[in-house]
C-alpha cells in the first residue's frame, strides 16, 4: 500500500509537518525531510495498528491528486510512503517464548481467572493497551 503524506515545510526553527489525508487523525513531524517521511512512515503503522485493534475499518490510500487541489494543502510538499500490506495480516502465528515460571504461573493464573487461553489473554492485553478508539 502506497499513502500519499502532505509535507509542510519546515526551516531551522520549525519542523517539517506531516498530514495523512487518507487517515484522518494520523499525523507526523521531523526536523528535516527524510525525516519527516520516516516518521510518517511509523505514524501510519501505528494508527493503522491501532484501528485493526479496535475492530475498524482501514481507509484505503488515494491518489495524490485526490487530495492537491484542497485548500488546506497549498504550498505543501507531497510524497509517498509505502507500507508493507502484511502488517494488515491476522493470521495466527506459533511462537516461542521464554518466562520465568514465576511470571508464567501468575499469567497462566490470570488467564483462568479471565476465562482465557495463555494466548488469547496474552493477546488482548496487547491489543487492549492503550486501548484507542475508532475516529469517525
Amino acid at each position: 500500500m502506497r499513502y500519499p503524506i502532505a509535507i509542510e515545510p519546515g526551516d531551522d526553527i520549525h519542523a517539517w509537518g506531516v498530514v495523512v489525508p487518507d487517515l484522518p487523525g494520523c499525523f507526523s513531524a521531523g526536523d528535516t525531510l527524510d525525516e519527516a517521511i520516516e516518521q510518517a512512515r511509523e505514524a501510519i503503522e501505528l494508527h493503522i495498528d491501532g484501528l485493526l485493534d479496535d475492530g475498524c475499518d482501514v481507509p484505503p490510500p488515494q491518489p495524490v491528486s485526490a487530495h492537491q487541489a484542497r485548500p488546506e494543502f497549498v504550498g505543501w510538499i507531497w510524497a509517498v510512503v509505502a507500507i508493507d500490506p502484511a502488517m494488515l495480516d491476522d493470521k495466527v502465528e506459533r511462537v516461542n517464548v521464554t518466562l520465568p515460571r514465576r511470571v508464567l504461573s501468575r499469567l497462566d493464573r490470570a488467564a483462568k481467572a479471565a476465562g482465557e487461553t495463555r494466548s488469547g489473554y496474552i493477546a488482548r492485553l496487547a491489543i487492549e493497551a492503550p486501548h484507542r478508539r475508532c475516529v469517525q
